[in-house]
């Protein structure tokens, strides 16, 4: 079970004032995140506008002052259509890049995933397949030539009310299936995001939180940023490895039958 954070997503700081978009910002933010818990960061690198970019230049600023805000901790990056529409200019941006990052997710719902996905690995860098609730994504990459070399399957569930969220990420998890050909790290956005949160902790899946997938803590108050978020997830965290910890034990105690 790992804790990711994504700190800023394809969000602008209209939505948070907090948000980090540059490359400073982003290893500022990145440092606080792994203060309070975070073990894998996932990142939008930005251009001057702002907006989501692929850019080489971009994504080695990003990358490089991340890495060394955190030593050690992986570094994701996004590789989503917004950036690049075309699947093709996608591929060659990546195949572009002068500093990698550990890994980088992939939506499988968009065209041209497995040809990304296929640049990715050229460079040698993991792939997050991003599947998303409401989408063909699953479909498509149970079908991809690439679903056996992924490092995980980021489930997304997009359903972001509160009261069926949960209910639309089981069905996701159904549709991924009990044997996945890679560790599942599910998660949700806005108002589904601690709802799909509390459910990956007590599957014992990996989850994530951060200001690109919610802007409230879950008392529903504003979040002041990422480190926040990460402080109630990671508080969520440590309680469900202590029960399952404590139920490891109680199974193996003496005389409760080995």
């Amino acid at each position: 079970m790992i804790l990711q954070a994504c700190l800023n997503g394809s969000r602008d700081r209209r939505e948070h004032p907090g948000l980090p978009v540059t490359a400073a910002e982003l290893a500022a933010a990145a440092r606080e995140a792994v203060a309070a818990g975070a073990v894998d960061l996932h990142v939008h690198p930005k251009d001057a506008a702002g907006a989501d970019t692929l850019d080489p230049v971009a994504v080695a600023e990003a990358v490089e002052r991340v890495r060394a805000a955190v030593p050690g901790v992986p570094v994701g990056v996004t590789t989503g259509a917004w950036a690049a529409p075309d699947p093709r200019i996608r591929a060659a941006l990546v195949r572009s890049w002068t500093v990698l990052p550990d890994h980088a997710s992939v939506n499988w719902h968009e065209e041209g995933a497995d040809e990304v996905a296929a640049a990715l690995a050229e460079r040698g860098v993991a792939v997050e397949a991003g599947l998303f609730s409401g989408t063909d994504a699953v479909a498509r990459f149970r079908a991809s030539p690439r679903a056996g070399s992924v490092l995980r399957i980021l489930a997304e569930v997009t359903d972001t009310d509160p009261g069926t969220a949960e209910r639309s990420a089981r069905a996701l998890l159904d549709d991924i299936g009990t044997d996945p050909p890679a560790p599942v790290l599910l998660h949700g956005e806005d108002g589904g995001a601690w709802p799909v949160l509390r459910l990956a902790l007590r599957q014992g899946l990996s989850t994530r939180v951060g200001l690109e997938d919610v802007l409230h803590l879950p008392d529903g108050s504003p979040a002041p940023g990422n480190a926040a978020l990460i402080r109630a997830a990671a508080a969520g965290v440590a309680a469900a490895v202590g029960t399952a910890a404590c139920g490891r034990r109680r199974r193996g105690a003496p005389g409760t039958g080995g």
